[in-house]
């Protein structure tokens, strides 16, 4: 990492913690700064908070007092997830004390080239699979960002001849000032987080603010199958390429059950490791990173060919006796389900649904029930969703929880049938996260597995 004196014997606040904020205190005091760190969770229960001040570093818990600002900071680090309408950062704003997010300060002190990848849906997948096809190619791709992996601790062991492989939420984008990545991929823009956003253009200005210093020099991907990204195209510097479904563009494409670049025949889209045509797009966006990085072409195949897929992101399990396992407990909603269910051949597919009863009900989800082998349906939501199954006319038995629903599964499937976890529901009518409930789904799958070895 660049040793740079940006921050040498400045006094820095960082607001809000969690791993993000952990990092850029370490990364801030290595760095030489005066660091002060401000989470709202009490100190007893903040083993970061304590972690930071055994190193040394200031830190103030249990709330967040507008006087600390009276103090004379010269920069204020924010967790992205505080709003810009919170009371401390509208004083710092006040105050014109410079805000920064923890991706802004990693890319200031980074070495290694950035490629961001931000958008509404994919970001994850996408960001695995590139990073995946690099490594592959012998390339050094480091995950960073949102995906787990705080930029600001990554940067710290990163060197020049790696590359960090960044995803970004539109949080992390509005607080971004010099960011510029080499290469930045935008999956696609749908209106979400617009609580926080307040508009869906507010939202789509923070997600193009990754693009906001980038030069001819640097490559923008877009998603051409969106009509928005057309006009955006015309607000770069950058130079722009395009990944489609739909039709030939300057980039990467689907053409007759095929993936192209530019005209240069890539690999099958069946090949794709993970099923669903939102994948095919993930795939494409990597293909085109991929030739920019000078991979070749057998081995993006090759990689993509063998990708899993991300935990609980219509993850392939494995197989026992013929009958595959996918884990897609991310689905927390009907889109998601829909998805999933759009990479299968549905009439050797048994759903295993439901979940937290939000109210809803599922009729969008019925056409794409129809011609389903069997459901398995459990939770709050079992009745609703068993209506929908009524509708689909796709018969379905009931289980208690994600463990019975996947033994039962098991029981009726038969060899070429795949079990698909996609509750389309939120998990916190039995589960605390649906990682936990992917988590019970994985170790059935090993139980029923290792219950064929005894």
């Amino acid at each position: 990492m660049k040793e740079i004196a940006t921050f040498k014997n400045k006094k820095v606040l960082i607001l809000g913690l969690a791993k993000s904020g952990e990092a850029a205190a370490k990364l801030l005091a290595r760095l030489g700064a005066i660091v002060t760190v401000n989470d709202g969770k009490t100190f007893e229960e903040n083993p970061a908070a304590q972690a930071l001040l055994e190193e040394g570093i200031k830190v103030i818990c249990g709330s967040h007092p507008l006087e600390l600002l009276d103090e004379d900071f010269q920069y204020l680090i924010k967790n992205p997830g505080i709003p810009y309408s919170n009371p401390m950062v509208k004083k710092a704003i006040e105050k014109k004390l410079p805000i920064l997010t923890e991706v802004e300060l990693a890319y200031l002190v980074s070495e290694a080239p950035i490629i961001a990848i931000t958008g509404s849906n994919g970001k994850t997948t996408t960001t695995t699979m590139i990073a995946d096809v690099l490594n592959h190619a012998g390339q050094s791709a480091l995950l960073s960002g949102n995906i787990g992996f705080p930029a600001s601790d990554v940067v710290m062991k990163a060197k020049a001849n790696d590359k960090l492989v960044m995803e970004l939420s539109s949080f992390q984008l509005m607080g971004v000032r010099e960011f510029q990545p080499h290469i930045a991929l935008i999956t696609n823009l749908m209106p979400t987080h617009l609580d926080y956003h307040g508009s869906f253009e507010a939202y789509v200005q923070a997600k193009w603010n990754i693009q906001k210093q980038m030069t001819e020099a640097d490559f923008l991907i877009l998603n051409a199958d969106q009509e928005i990204s057309s006009e955006l195209a015309l607000k770069t510097k950058a130079r722009v390429l395009y990944f489609s479904r739909e039709k030939e563009v300057d980039g990467a494409y689907l053409s007759e059950g095929k993936l192209y670049f530019n005209g240069h025949y890539i690999m099958e889209a069946k090949q794709i490791g993970i099923p669903g045509s939102h994948n095919i797009e993930n795939a494409l966006a990597t293909i085109i990173v991929a030739k920019l990085s000078g991979v070749e072409d057998s081995l993006i195949a090759e990689s993509l060919s063998a990708f899993g897929g991300v935990k609980h992101r219509l993850q392939n399990a494995g197989k026992i006796n013929g009958i595959t396992f996918f884990n897609d407990s991310k689905s927390t909603n009907i889109l998601a389900c829909q998805k999933a269910l759009s990479g299968f051949e549905k009439n050797k597919v048994i759903l295993i649904a439901g979940g937290l009863d939000r109210g809803n009900e599922f009729d969008e989800l019925v056409p794409d029930l129809i011609g389903l082998k069997k459901m398995v349906i459990l939770g709050q939501s079992a009745e609703r969703m068993k209506r929908a199954a009524k509708k689909a006319d796709v018969s379905f038995l009931s289980a208690n929880d994600i463990a019975e629903a996947t033994r039962i599964a098991y029981s009726i499937a038969e060899a070429g049938d795949t079990i698909l976890l996609s509750p389309a529901n939120a998990s916190w009518d039995m589960y605390k996260s649906f990682e936990v409930r992917g988590d019970e789904f994985l170790r059935t799958f090993q139980d029923l597995k290792g219950e064929l070895d005894d």
